[in-house]
């Protein structure tokens, strides 16, 4: 006999329906293992009616565990799923599997791959399409910060090398989050998307003396620069400054920003 002790036992296993449990008890005929078999099944089914819905919204989530940090982005349909507390504790366990794992860089194909039978359990109980979009873990003898802001809305991870303490780490996540530059400093923009800029400087000036435009162009460059560049932005705190001057010591080794939703 099916009671319901028996399907409210299996309902906090799955997180499914009610409805759901107890039908894939009686199909089961009562054996728990192939009640959940039924609903993972059942599950992949749900998943695959909802795969082609566009999923915009999410939740990007980071964690330092020791040498090793992670960030991910998962993402939903509707920002009501995005604040449903089973959606961030799901979150947050593929967050701390993909910190326990190896790898060092992007890992999202590992993860999705990882993770692809936990996602048809969610897609099944949420009731929403969601995808891991992207994962990235990294490993360091130097110090990586995170920071998370809007709720999930937009997530940073940055290493630094130097000396740093954890409020000033927490600016430059915070400055990387507001800021939205692209690269470390000039060194790391390639050669060609300085030359593209300098072509197009230098096509702003057309009909001046020859001999100023060079100057000119360089000028504009190195604003450019400070718009890009993370060590020369104007400072999140002090827009006369920039981290470049307040921290020469400081090595920023390498960052990541990611919004929900945008295009990679």
């Amino acid at each position: 006999m099916i009671t319901a002790d028996v399907v409210k036992k299996l309902r906090d296993m799955t997180g499914a329906g009610m409805m759901d449990c107890k039908r894939a008890l009686t199909e089961a005929g009562g054996d728990m293992d192939k009640a959940v078999d039924f609903l993972r099944k059942s599950g992949i089914a749900k998943a695959e009616k909802k795969s082609a819905r566009a999923t915009k919204e999410g939740k990007v989530a980071c964690l330092v565990n020791g040498s090793g940090a992670a960030m991910i982005e998962v993402l939903c349909e509707t920002d009501f799923v995005a604040k449903n507390e089973k959606f961030a504790n799901y979150v947050d366990g593929v967050l701390a599997r993909t910190v326990a794992a190896d790898g060092d860089g992007c890992v999202t194909e590992k993860v999705q791959a990882a993770e692809k039978d936990g996602l048809v359990a969610m897609i099944a109980t949420i009731g929403e399409n969601m995808q891991i979009r992207r994962a990235a873990r990294w490993t360091s003898s130097d110090k990586i910060a995170t920071y998370v802001h809007m709720m999930g809305r937009i997530g940073v991870m940055v290493e630094v090398a130097g000396e740093s303490d954890e409020e000033f780490l927490k600016d430059i996540c915070m400055h990387i989050a507001a800021f939205r530059p692209a690269y470390i400093d000039s060194s790391a923009i390639p050669a060609e998307t300085i030359a593209h800029e300098k072509e197009i400087a230098a096509a702003q000036l057309a009909g001046k003396p020859a001999n100023m435009i060079d100057k000119i162009v360089m000028g504009k460059i190195n604003k450019w620069f400070t718009e890009v560049c993370l060590v020369n932005q104007p400072w999140i705190k002090d827009d006369k400054t920039s981290l470049a001057k307040l921290k020469p010591a400081l090595k920023v080794k390498r960052f990541l920003r990611w919004e929900i939703g945008e295009e990679l």
